[in-house]
């Protein structure tokens, strides 16, 4: 497959003429041999992309759930080959739903930028985000992936200026990730109201890419309203919770794929 068509998953998602959703999990939570049939079954259930996190010790963009789960993931071991190696493996069923590994610059640099890169690319991943990783040193990954098919999607925050956004755009690839509200990721109440200014001056700015938002976001409602504002939504927090409860119930797949397909069918049934 040629790079053209490996970082295409991305982009040809951007086409459809309806909102997106994707779906944070964090890679090996809450059981390494649980977590290939779960992503398929959050595809099943209505994730248009899925979002995997990459296990880290000191993940300073993350909440208490998120940092919960990755410590778990870590203690059984899981690390940037065993997530290489599921996301082949996941390849060999679905060739069609993107895969965005979210994680620290730190994993990368300590397993090389051009070996992550190429190994990113063999095992089918489509885009990159690195959460520590600012606009200004986008070069010390963004090459590798960029001469291999990989899309580095960047983050905007709430404090990034007009100007600052417009760069973002230019050199992020396969979205732009609005992020909803300043601080660490976790289920909030009422995130929408804090963060419509903010996507209504991104939206103005950003036009390369898709608007994506995330952080924070745990109903419908406030996914509906986001949704007015920017191209597709993740959630990620609210998930992990939910796994978090649900686990290890024998039925616990079937209940989280029932909340999404739950959470999905609210959200569009406003937003499509």
């Amino acid at each position: 497959m040629s790079p053209e068509k490996a970082a295409s998953r991305l982009r040809l998602l951007a086409q459809r003429p309806r909102s997106v959703l994707g779906l944070y999990v964090t890679a090996g939570f809450p059981d390494p041999e649980a977590s290939l049939p779960l992503w398929h079954r959050l595809v099943e259930a209505g994730a248009d992309f899925l979002e995997i996190g990459v296990p880290f010790s000191d993940p300073l963009a993350d909440g208490p759930t998120i940092q919960r789960s990755s410590q778990q993931a870590l203690r059984r071991g899981v690390d940037l080959g065993w997530i290489f190696d599921h996301v082949r493996a996941f390849r060999e069923r679905d060739s069609r739903t993107p895969i965005v590994l979210m994680g620290y610059l730190n994993p990368i640099l300590a397993y090389g930028p051009e070996a992550f890169a190429r190994q990113a690319r063999a095992c089918g991943v489509d885009g990159v985000i690195v959460a520590d990783l600012p606009l200004e040193e986008r070069s010390w990954i963004g090459e590798a992936l960029d001469r291999i098919g990989v899309d580095l999607v960047l983050l905007a925050a709430p404090t990034s200026s007009e100007e600052r956004l417009r760069r973002i755009d230019q050199e992020s690839r396969g979205f732009v990730y609005a992020v909803s509200v300043t601080g660490v990721t976790g289920a909030r109440q009422d995130v929408a109201r804090q963060a419509m200014a903010f996507l209504e001056r991104a939206r103005s700015v950003v036009r390369t890419n898709p608007l994506y938002v995330g952080f924070g976001i745990a109903t419908a409602e406030d996914a509906r309203q986001l949704l007015s504002r920017a191209d597709g939504i993740i959630i990620g927090s609210a998930l992990v919770e939910r796994i978090e409860r649900s686990y290890p119930e024998p039925d616990w797949i079937e209940q989280i794929t029932s909340w999404v397909r739950t959470l999905k069918k609210e959200i569009l049934h406003v937003a499509s």
